[in-house]
């Protein structure tokens, strides 16, 4: 491996990172910046278009847009104070209710929509002012909105763990799937746990009254939203639908909802379908950008080239772990999440493989990690999305934010460390043999 062409693919990207170009560009024009020192500049020029072009030719990709739309169509049709009004029901009268509210309702309304910015800007945008009449600072509401909203990212559906299964080759996106839930409700757990300790020692008190009565009617009211994740796991998992078709049947389920709940109008619909068109361009150029920088780091034979360094470094299992996972962290700051699952993945997955961590594994290991990397600048997005919602700026948000981020790190390091967390319900339903 010649050390010129990385250190060009580093610093071009770097550079035009902190410069503000949009991610997408700065991968590119780096991906295209490090070949022409390899191949002449016309083939450079044409080999990225085709890396391009050809990453985008898949089946599987049609999920992601289909999913894009139902998320909107469930933000705007309703679904989210439903979901609320749920959780508040069940454990709003405990300390620190309403942060509470937050994470349970963003679990839930993340693993309907499958979007952690969707999540955040419903969730602050209604709790977030209840949380201030109450007492609590608008910057601590923030920190647990943001933090809580990353968490749909890992719990299925998730667009995320289509790209990862794109990335790596093909690993069953319903193994995927269910990988995620466990890890998912654990980190869920931990932020909890935290914020219930910030609510006693700050004296944040409840001020919700529940009942098993007012449980069940607000289970009755939410069950309809609820069982979409039934229908597209279920229907995942028994092999009834691929997960592409189960994109398509939750776009017309949420219409469905829509329509029933009379909460979005027929003019709405126009403005929906632009809003998902253009979120699902900007993925779709983040996954092309990222293929073609995919495509650049293997032609250089970096990944065999940092796959031997490591080895080199340590044959201890748990230390090459921890290596990676500190690696993935740093990079998390700097990339968005898309994007550095597509690059990295190519480069980590052999690594991991060959000491024995299954693909599945490393797959939700390597989403939660980067789900820290969205709640910090410089370009964590849903981090702007919730300081953006709350109406405060990043710095007042990132001390009330430190431990809850301390809390998913430890949740990271368990599931890195005790593969069973992950991969207990995919070998139930023989979606995993050891």
């Amino acid at each position: 491996m010649e050390i010129f062409p990385v250190l060009i693919l580093i610093i071009s990207f770097f550079v035009l990172t902190f410069a503000g170009t949009p991610i997408a560009w700065g991968i590119a024009i780096s991906s295209t910046l490090t070949i022409i020192f390899s191949i002449p500049f016309l083939p450079s020029l044409t080999t990225i278009a085709q890396q391009m072009a050809t990453s985008l030719d898949s089946f599987s990709l049609i999920a992601i847009p289909f999913f894009i739309l139902s998320g909107k169509i469930m933000t705007y049709g309703g679904i989210a104070k439903r979901l609320i009004d749920f959780a508040k029901s069940i454990i709003g009268a405990l300390p620190g209710g309403l942060a509470l509210i937050n994470i349970v309702s963003s679990m839930l309304m993340g693993a309907i929509a499958g979007s952690a910015m969707a999540s955040a800007s419903a969730m602050g945008s209604i709790i977030g002012p209840e949380m201030e009449k109450e007492g609590y600072p608008k910057e601590y509401g923030a920190a647990v909105n943001i933090t809580s909203a990353t968490i749909g990212l890992v719990i299925p559906p998730s667009n995320i763990l289509i790209v990862y299964s794109l990335a790596s080759g093909g690993v069953s996106v319903a193994a995927l799937f269910l990988a995620g839930y466990i890890p998912g409700i654990l980190t869920g757990i931990f932020l909890m746990i935290v914020s219930i300790f910030i609510a006693k020692t700050k004296g944040y008190k409840s001020t919700v009254k529940t009942s098993l009565l007012l449980i069940f009617k607000k289970f009755i009211i939410a069950f309809p939203s609820l069982f979409l994740l039934f229908i597209i796991i279920g229907g995942i998992v028994s092999g009834f639908f691929t997960a592409t078709e189960a994109s398509g049947i939750a776009v017309l389920y949420t219409f469905l909802l829509a329509f029933i709940y009379k909460e979005i109008k027929f003019n709405d619909f126009s403005k929906i379908l632009l809003e998902a068109s253009i979120t699902s361009s900007i993925v779709m150029l983040l996954i092309a950008t990222s293929m073609s920088m995919s495509w650049v780091i293997s032609f250089e034979n970096i990944p065999q080239e940092l796959s031997n360094f490591l080895v080199n470094l340590s044959d201890n299992k748990l230390i090459i772990l921890i290596i990676i996972n500190l690696f993935i962290l740093f990079v998390g700051i700097f990339m968005d999440i898309t994007p550095a699952v597509l690059i990295f993945t190519p480069i980590f997955l052999p690594i991991v493989q060959s000491i024995g961590i299954d693909p599945i594994q490393f797959g939700i290991m390597l989403v939660l990690n980067l789900c820290i990397g969205l709640c910090t600048p410089p370009v964590g997005s849903v981090l702007f999305v919730g300081v953006g919602v709350a109406g405060t700026s990043i710095e007042k948000v990132f001390k009330p934010l430190f431990p809850l981020l301390i809390s998913m790190i430890f949740s990271l390091f368990l599931i890195t460390f005790f593969p069973k967390i992950t991969l207990w319900l995919p070998e139930i339903f023989n979606l995993y043999n050891p």
